[in-house]
């Protein structure tokens, strides 16, 4: 048997975790989760996971026989199933077993062990090639969680455990590790909303791994997980609580606008995070984040809370943290006017394509306050319904740029059998999906997925200034360049500069913004009312635009067609605002001015665009900034600060 680097696995049992003395120990120091644990595990009211976890736990701490032998039984009621292959959560029942296998190991007899050895095996056998990319949906996640597991459970007994974890840890370091630190750089996932369904199985086999075996994958992808957790942080939304956890900005396909599962995942991996790296001040600040939420969402997931809430992490004052946070990996910058339930929220995404859940949104932004203001289109239930591949992924349910030509054809996206032009970005990759496999694919073909990047980024404390380069999104038969200027004037102003150059002057140029509610115009502003909360848009540029409205059937539809959902799992915004220069040129300016206040406060001062030679300089109530117009230059003054000059390239966050 080789098992390096997993020379140093206990003969013992429990082990996965701990021993029994330690579980009995965390049952002291945790007294309500573990009660909380014991209820669901002698009511048995949750899923097949959580009974497993419950009482598995349970029997580690009590050495109560009866609920040990409930957990074993739901195990080789899921082995007995027979194997489950390919785009299946094999590896959730693999790892199920393994806790209760590890967990248990005095209650099953030698027959059942070796049924269990011989289904981890079988399955493993009939996946080592299934769900291959690191970068696509967590089932690759889902997998190595399992597998591992098994391998750490089994170690000593069957006899290709051994095997197994060595063939986990070669696909870590080969495939995982540099997935993390290429899509993954800066905590955010390119993926998208998909890391918080998927994240919480790695960091649980990471536990496994380096309490059991002395293991510290960790140690591999900074890039990623050293970020992830205070990424996730900015992530999750202000005031959207729902049974006490946050909602979390949506980006690529999505359902998390009503709490389901994924939240009580992201509890608990923010939780193990900032535990490991507990010495952090940025994990001090996740924390002090953490300690606002008791515990999950899913009362049945009360076993999260006994594992991984530590209280003797130090926490640190939240609001004395930074109000910002990009990942370059990814092409996602989120910024905040605070840490309060009011604070104003800013998400801009501009990043490169890695996988199939991402959207063709380049450049897209949102806007929160008490709730979505300008929000993310659309509705994800499945994958490939007309809804999904002909309005939810494409540009135009999103807050970007469209340019028109009506000669453009999309391919068959995700072999959905729809082909509408919306004139929004490409979907020209191999693959019907727009996926890539493995990273040294995705490096040996840039050029086809980088697409887009962040170029410049700073937070000086009362500004944050953000450019993004889309330019390679779309079609360059139609679009020579694409460049948007973000200004964020805490608290509550956003300065939106976007310069668009196309190949034919023809070619229609609009400005999307994703609604939460149809506005009503209040000259100079449209006015968007979402709750007790308000975003006013005035556009200053084009000086001759033509506004449309699109709600109601129109919101779905273009090029003759409408895709609108079967149903609606999230609140979405409900209108689309385009604007479009009347006069047609080959290069335009985009100049907006976006304000977010409560319903009560008073109407904002308008602010006026004005052009100093080539460049453009806005006048607003709190100062002036100015956009060059052949670069990304420019300066923002404020009040009686000095003037600042906008960054040319990436700073760090203040």
């Amino acid at each position: 048997m080789s098992g390096e680097p997993f020379a140093d696995i206990p003969e013992t049992h429990p082990r996965l975790l701990g021993d029994r003395a330690y579980f009995q120990e965390l049952a002291k120091q945790r007294p309500d989760a573990y009660q909380r644990t014991l209820l669901v595990a002698m009511e048995r009211e949750g899923d097949e996971h959580q009974l497993v976890m419950s009482s598995a736990l349970v029997y580690a701490v009590s050495g109560d026989a009866d609920i040990g032998r409930y957990a074993v039984e739901i195990a080789l009621r899921v082995a007995a199933r027979g194997i489950r292959t390919g785009h299946e959560t094999f590896g959730c029942d693999l790892a199920l077993g393994a806790v209760a296998y590890d967990l248990c190991h005095p209650l099953w007899n030698d027959a059942e062990r070796v049924v269990f050895h011989d289904y981890v095996n079988r399955t493993v056998d009939a996946n080592h090639e299934s769900e291959r990319s690191p970068f696509h949906n967590g089932f690759y996640s889902y997998k190595y969680w399992g597998i591992g597991m098994a391998g750490l459970a089994t170690w000593g007994e069957n006899p290709r455990a051994a095997d197994i974890l060595d063939l986990v840890d070669a696909d870590i370091r080969a495939y995982v590790v540099p997935a993390f630190r290429m899509a993954g750089d800066g905590g955010a996932w390119a993926e998208g909303y998909y890391v918080h369904y998927w994240l919480y199985r790695w960091l649980f086999f990471y536990e496994a791994a380096r309490r059991c075996a002395g293991v510290d994958y960790y140690a591999l992808s900074p890039e990623f997980l050293s970020q992830r957790a205070i990424a996730e942080m900015f992530e999750s939304l202000p005031g959207m609580n729902e049974r006490g956890l946050p909602a979390m900005v949506p980006s690529g396909d999505s359902g998390g606008g009503r709490f389901t599962w994924e939240r009580d995942q992201a509890l608990a991996s923010r939780r193990i995070l900032a535990s490991y790296y507990r010495d952090d001040p940025g994990h001090q600040a996740v924390a002090g984040f953490n300690r606002r939420f008791e515990s999950c969402g899913y009362p049945a997931n009360a076993y999260k809370d006994f594992l991984w809430r530590d209280d003797d992490v130090p926490a640190s004052d939240l609001d004395r943290h930074r109000l910002s946070h990009v990942s370059l990996g990814a092409g996602r910058a989120i910024s905040r006017s605070s840490w309060a339930d009011d604070a104003t929220v800013l998400f801009f995404s501009c990043g490169p394509r890695f996988t199939a859940h991402q959207h063709l949104d380049a450049g897209h932004f949102s806007i929160y306050k008490r709730g979505e203001l300008a929000g993310d289109g659309g509705q994800f239930y499945s994958f490939a319904t007309p809804h999904e591949a002909g309005y939810l992924l494409r540009s135009i349910a999103h807050s970007t740029m469209l340019v028109y030509d009506p000669n453009e054809r999309w391919p068959d996206i995700r072999l959905s059998g729809v082909h509408g032009n919306d004139g929004g970005q490409h979907h020209n990759w191999p693959h019907h999906n727009g996926s890539v496999t493995t990273p040294a694919e995705w490096e040996a073909n840039r050029e086809l997925y980088d697409v887009a990047r962040i170029i410049a980024f700073q937070d000086t404390g009362d500004v944050v200034y953000t450019a993004g380069d889309a330019s390679d999104a779309y079609d360059s038969r139609k679009l020579a360049s694409f460049v948007r200027q973000i200004l964020f004037i805490r608290p509550a102003t956003f300065v939106i500069c976007d310069r668009v150059t196309s190949t034919d002057p023809s070619f229609r140029k609009t400005w999307l913004l994703q609604a939460s509610r149809t506005p009503t115009r209040r000259d100079p502003f449209l006015v968007i009312d979402n709750g007790c909360a308000r975003l006013y848009v005035q556009t200053l540029l084009p000086k001759t635009a033509e506004t449309r409205l699109c709600d109601g059937e129109a919101l779905y539809a273009y090029d003759g067609h409408c895709y609108p959902p079967d149903h609606e799992p999230r609140q979405a915004p409900e209108c689309r605002i385009e604007i479009s220069p009347v006069h047609a040129s080959l290069s335009d300016t985009f100049l907006t001015v976006l304000t977010t206040a409560d319903r009560e406060e008073e109407t904002p001062v308008p602010a006026s665009a004005s052009a100093e030679g080539d460049d453009i300089v806005v006048t607003l109530p709190m100062g002036r900034a100015m956009f060059e117009v052949s670069s990304t230059g420019g300066w923002v003054e404020l009040e009686s600060e000095p003037r600042r000059a906008f960054p040319k390239t990436i700073h760090p966050s203040r």
